[in-house]
């Protein structure tokens, strides 16, 4: 996995590339929450995951939590097709 980070005011757009999948699972979160803690608003561009298991959805679930416990937000982006085809399967779930 790959990522590089743009910043625009209070607005961090994370973009990940490649699987997200346990074995990075953590290397993510090392990315992403210190952006929350910050107070920042996150976009996670996902254009180019071509694959997420379970792991990823819970990133996302947390990385939520964890937005609203410091009042700023987790948006998704440009969420490639077979990532969408897992986050409409887990939406049936949540």
């Amino acid at each position: 996995m790959k990522y590089k980070v743009t910043d625009n005011e209070n607005v961090s757009t994370v973009f990940l590339t490649g699987e997200i999948d346990m074995d990075v699972a953590d290397e993510v979160r090392e990315i992403v929450f210190p952006l929350i803690d910050a107070g920042k608003e996150v976009h996670l561009n996902l254009k180019d995951v071509p694959y997420m298991d379970s792991s990823g959805i819970s990133i996302i679930i947390e990385s939520n939590q964890r937005a609203r416990e410091k009042n700023t937000k987790v948006e998704l982006k440009e969420v490639s097709q077979p990532v969408e085809k897992v986050l409409a399967m887990a939406r049936k779930f949540l």
